[in-house]
């Protein structure tokens, strides 16, 4: 009995070594002294963890119809995406920002595939007892003039704010519109996903930070509106909900192969309709302004 059981553990073992190592095979195979080939079947994306968790959803439903095309999607954030694509390095760079509002990127090089509209909400920990700010406290928060939820009517606890890393889109979507032009947003804790702050804010009494409206969910943690306006997405539609961006895939020329026939993908009417109102994003067709929320004409 205890050696079957030795000879099953080490078959799993092997195998799992075996499958690994294959995929990491897979991934970098398309990898040429650096450089991506994008009509490989092995597609690498890197960029905005707000979009990540839909182009992640996307790429499974994309390799259920194509299984011989491999897609690795991965966060790092905004400035990454865009850095990497532009190195060649990876085939598409995901980006909650224009390429040209990032220092260092030659935007004439990159092609932009608008993918879809995420809103972003500013998120407390749930004992908090404030439900609702004002757009100019907001601003207060994110600036140290406010320090303590007692100045806002809340209970006397100092404010935390979280905030996300220099380079995340998402940081730059929100200090666009909450801040001033040139004004610095408190020096405070910063992380790098999501997925971190959500955790972060849920444990930290007297936190705040800000978030994707689908990164909103589990225990601990709940948005707020702003000027009595709710975050959701029919207030983002019709710009009632200011903090909010389109969601990039960029290129690096123009997309070929497999990876444009990804991009198609994630822009048929299947996709647009049907998983990304049920991840929390909005569709580009729903859009009711022709104005995004940094100000720049489409």
């Amino acid at each position: 009995m205890k050696k079957t059981l030795i000879k099953i553990v080490s078959f799993i073992v092997i195998a799992i070594f075996l499958f690994y190592g294959s995929t990491h095979r897979e991934i970098t195979s398309n990898l040429n002294n650096g450089k991506i080939n994008e009509n490989e079947n092995n597609i690498l994306i890197v960029g905005s963890t707000a979009l990540q968790p839909l182009a992640e959803r996307a790429a499974d439903y994309f390799q259920n119809e194509n299984p011989k095309i491999i897609i690795n999607v991965q966060g790092g954030g905004s400035g990454a995406g865009l850095t990497q694509v532009q190195a060649g390095s990876v085939q598409i760079g995901n980006s909650d920002v224009f390429a040209e509002q990032k220092d260092g990127i030659d935007a004439k090089k990159l092609v932009d595939h608008k993918v879809a509209v995420v809103g972003f909400t500013p998120v407390v920990n749930n004992k908090i007892k404030i439900a609702n700010l004002s757009m100019q406290q907001l601003h207060d928060i994110f600036t140290g003039k406010i320090t303590n939820w007692k100045e806002l009517g809340g209970n006397d606890q100092p404010i935390v704010v979280i905030n996300r890393a220099s380079g995340s889109g998402s940081r730059t979507v929100f200090e666009s519109i909450v801040l001033q032009k040139g004004e610095n947003v408190l020096k405070s804790q910063e992380q790098d996903s999501n997925g971190t702050v959500r955790r972060i804010v849920a444990s930290t009494p007297g936190s705040i930070s800000y978030l994707g409206f689908g990164e909103v969910y589990g225990k601990g943690i709940k948005s707020l509106t702003i000027d009595h306006t709710k975050p959701i997405a029919s207030n983002v539609e019709n710009n009632n909900w200011k903090i909010w961006a389109y969601e990039h895939m960029y290129t690096k020329g123009k997309a070929k192969g497999n990876v444009k026939k990804f991009i198609d993908f994630f822009l048929s009417k299947n996709v647009q309709k049907t998983i990304l109102s049920k991840m929390g994003y909005i569709p580009l067709k729903d859009m009711e302004v022709e104005k995004n929320a940094e100000g720049i004409v489409q």
